[in-house]
């Protein structure tokens, strides 16, 4: 099982990016897809859920009508558009994979957003 996460950087605030994770070894289409995110000193905390046909999201209060969460089945791989950044988004980026008892994380991805 492997969860590989790529598309972070460092960005200046107001900027965006897209986050992406390809997700292989398992049955993509049958687990919810998660973005968690970790920042220096802080708990690490989630940031959108996508469900496994894709049809309903979730996202946390701070990222809402920023950060847009997607995901192509076809191409077992999820995303996070991220925009607008502020420097408070600088934190690593999680891929999270969950199917009942199953659970996967990726390697995570840093994303800075700074002047």
């Amino acid at each position: 099982v492997q969860l590989v996460e790529s598309g972070g950087g460092l960005v200046q605030p107001g900027g965006s990016l897209r986050l992406s994770c390809a997700a292989s070894g398992f049955t993509f289409s049958g687990y919810a897809m998660s973005w968690y995110r970790q920042a220096p000193g802080k708990e690490r905390e989630l940031v959108a859920s996508i469900s496994s046909a894709g049809s309903s999201t979730n996202y946390a209060d701070s990222v809402k009508g920023r950060f847009t969460i997607s995901r192509d089945n076809a191409k077992n791989t999820v995303y996070l558009q991220m925009n607008s950044l502020k420097p408070e988004d600088t934190a690593v980026y999680y891929c999270y994979a969950r199917k009942y008892q199953y659970n996967y994380w990726g390697q995570g991805t840093q994303v800075t957003v700074s002047s």
